[in-house]
């Protein structure tokens, strides 16, 4: 009886558990159920939309055409022209010799300019495409180097291609070195992007690729787009250039566009405007969905860049540009112009630092070609243009009153030569007159006063640090040695000299020592025309969307104020148009009486190395003009610039007037077309 009692008692806890085992499943399904009720009904909206973020995969097309680069009237300056390209692209798992091969098969149904093939080229072909084993060129040494990675297998290839012999070389066919060219373009950039073999293919190329393509691994066809310039080579070194889809953005920037969100291939500015206003120029691409079947589903149209509209009058940069080239003809056929290369012209708005004008062209090789972007590296002696800001110290320092007269005469310092003007002993002459006639004396006796001293014969000049200082910080409020805050992403300050001895500060205040830019010198004619005021050079005047609505428009930018009374300013402004129009001034002649003009000639020395070994080792002179018009209500300014323009000679003292012509021929345009 007991033992059946312990039976019956197992049992029960076994049916038990089973029970408590059944209710469980029951209890799981039914939690189950109301689980896949709600993902699946009530929140099936909600996980479909985790599902569509989670899978949802976009990808960007090519880059989009740029915006285009118009001038202040709204010509077309810079734009896009499509054109039909081939493209090669490398897959995954291609090898060298597989492209090699490939090119075999293409090369004679492509017009490719084959000479352009460097000997590094040939060389890498050579190294890729030779049936022999190369690896004999490395030694036991290197290679034992290697082992212990002291040498990689870059390295390896460098010395590889070092070594191949020029005999090996010569072995190659016609055929071969057409193939090496290809090969090259074919690697050219960024690995496995999208490399451009040719742009503005003809019809037969295009069709071969495009019908071949499928047994042609990487080779395909695509409308891609080129800058094209309606207006040649004008002012085309300010302009800029783009990369190309091959070279993609350049491998020094590729930190900086990669966090932009750039593709290694995408295009982008190189230079000057092209490179400044990348933001604003770079169009939008075309986004797709990645959809289940692989294909690509379009869901936002791209578009082209934004315009800049620039302060450019393209209409009056030919103009000038044109005189230019004929001063420069007609100046290279008179004697002492053997250096003479180049000239240049900026014209500016007085009062709100725009660009009209910034021409430069240089003779190269007997051809000519645009030179505008020596303006901003490219520093000049000035000569007696800056007198003006030398006068002003004179004035601030208290040490000249307005109309003070002095004695022109030439200048003895202890231990150095005499220092006259260019016309001897101008006699006794104000502040007005020394404008006028240029008087390096009359600068000479203000810069002693300015060092604590008084002229007389045979004075030793003392030294004085603060006696510098005072005329380059003058210097400095017109732009003289300091940036002109030019909207372009690279500007020369000049030479600043550090030998600042007493006698050279003589030199200094005739313009004689120190070196400036084309746009130094027109920053400075722009602040004496409006008064004292340094705006900002700049190049960019609107930016206009694709579609036309306006999204930037440049407001003048007040640099500095010239620290001085109006009164010296003033002065400063009638010796300027004296210079221009009292009888022996050195103006006279540049600029057309009825022209109103006010301005500053500049004649100094310069110093060149005319064969190249590193020294200096000829003396030339540059003419330069800085001037304003017209002189009650300056509308432009004008600055000429003519380095080497001739060079003393012992049998000819003949000096080009190659800057008096293009100034009067410049200005005399300008008034023709938009008076005055």
């Amino acid at each position: 009886m007991v033992k059946r009692k312990h039976n019956n008692s197992y049992d029960n806890v076994i049916n038990r558990r089973y029970v408590f085992l059944f209710w469980l499943i029951i209890g799981s399904f039914f939690l189950l159920t109301i689980s896949f009720f709600k993902v699946m009904i009530i929140d099936n909206e909600k996980y479909n939309k985790l599902l569509d973020e989670l899978t949802y995969d976009v990808v960007l097309g090519s880059s989009p055409p740029r915006g285009r680069i118009l001038d202040r009237n709204h010509n077309v300056i810079v734009d896009n022209k499509a054109v039909n390209t081939i493209v090669y692209k490398r897959n995954k798992g291609t090898s060298y010799k597989d492209m090699i091969k490939l090119a075999y098969k293409v090369y004679s149904h492509l017009d490719l300019d084959y000479s352009k093939v460097s000997n590094r080229a040939i060389r890498e072909f050579y190294l890729y495409n030779s049936k022999t084993n190369l690896d004999e060129l490395i030694s036991k040494d290197e290679w034992e180097l290697y082992d212990m990675k002291k040498l990689s297998s870059l390295e390896l290839e460098e010395f590889k291609l070092e070594r191949i012999s020029e005999e090996d070389l010569l072995n190659l066919s016609e055929e071969d070195l057409k193939v090496a060219y290809l090969f090259y373009l074919m690697r050219d950039g960024y690995s496995y992007t999208e490399k451009i073999i040719k742009s503005n293919v003809s019809d037969y190329e295009f069709a071969y690729i495009s019908e071949n393509n499928s047994e042609l691994d990487g080779f395909d066809t695509k409308i891609d787009w080129i800058r094209v310039y309606p207006y040649g080579d004008t002012m085309k070194s300010i302009l800029g250039s783009v990369s190309s889809s091959s070279q993609g953005i350049p491998v020094e920037d590729k930190d900086y566009y990669l966090k932009q969100g750039y593709s290694l291939n995408d295009r982008v500015g190189l230079s000057y405007l092209e490179k400044q206003y990348e933001e604003y120029l770079k169009g939008e691409k075309s986004q797709y969905q990645v959809i289940n079947s692989n294909e690509l589903k379009l869901i936002e149209e791209g578009h082209r860049g934004n315009d800049i509209v620039l302060s450019i009058d393209i209409n009056l940069q030919v103009e000038v540009e044109k005189i230019i080239v004929e001063q420069m003809m007609r100046a290279k056929n008179e004697l002492n112009t053997e250096y003479y290369d180049h000239s240049s012209v900026i014209i500016q708005d007085p009062y709100t630092g725009e660009v009209l004008v910034m021409a430069s062209k240089r003779i190269v090789n007997g051809n000519v070609v645009d030179n505008a972007n020596s303006m901003l590296v490219s520093p000049v002696t000035p000569g007696s243009v800056v007198k003006g800001a030398s006068m002003l110290v004179g004035y601030n320092e208290g040490v000249i009153k307005i109309g003070e007269k002095m004695y022109d005469e030439c200048v003895k310092i202890a231990g150095a030569p005499k220092k006259c003007s260019s016309v001897l002993n101008l006699g006794v002459i104000d502040d007005i007159v020394a404008l006028a006639k240029s008087s390096n004396v009359y600068q000479f006796k203000i810069a002693i006063r300015v060092n604590g001293q008084e002229y007389f014969n045979g004075i030793k000049l003392n030294f004085r640090q603060e006696s510098f200082d005072k005329y380059r910080k003058m210097y400095r409020s017109f732009g003289l040695g300091t940036s002109t805050g030019i909207d372009l992403p690279v500007e020369s300050n000049g030479y600043t000299a550090k030998d600042r001895s007493a006698g050279n500060l003589l030199d200094y205040v005739m313009g004689q020592y120190e070196t400036y830019t084309p746009l130094q010198l027109s920053q400075y004619i722009n602040t004496i025309a409006n008064g004292g005021s340094r705006y900002k050079m700049h190049l960019l005047k609107e930016v206009i969307s694709s579609d036309g609505k306006f999204i930037y428009n440049y407001e003048p930018v007040i640099l500095n104020i010239v620290d001085t009374d109006d009164i010296y300013m003033k002065r400063i402004q009638e010796g300027f148009y004296a210079v221009m129009h009292m009888s022996g001034g050195y103006g006279r002649g540049y600029v057309e009486d009825r022209l109103d003009a006010a301005g500053k000639t500049g004649t100094s020395q310069s110093f060149l190395d005319t064969d190249n070994n590193g020294i200096i080792d000829t003396e030339t002179i540059t003419s330069n003009f800085v001037g304003y018009m017209p002189y009650s209500n300056p509308k432009i300014s004008l600055t000429v610039v003519s380095p080497n323009s001739s060079h003393p000679n012992s049998n000819s003292n003949f000096a080009s007037l190659v800057t008096l012509r293009i100034t009067k021929a410049v200005s005399n345009k300008y008034v023709e077309m938009y008076g005055l």
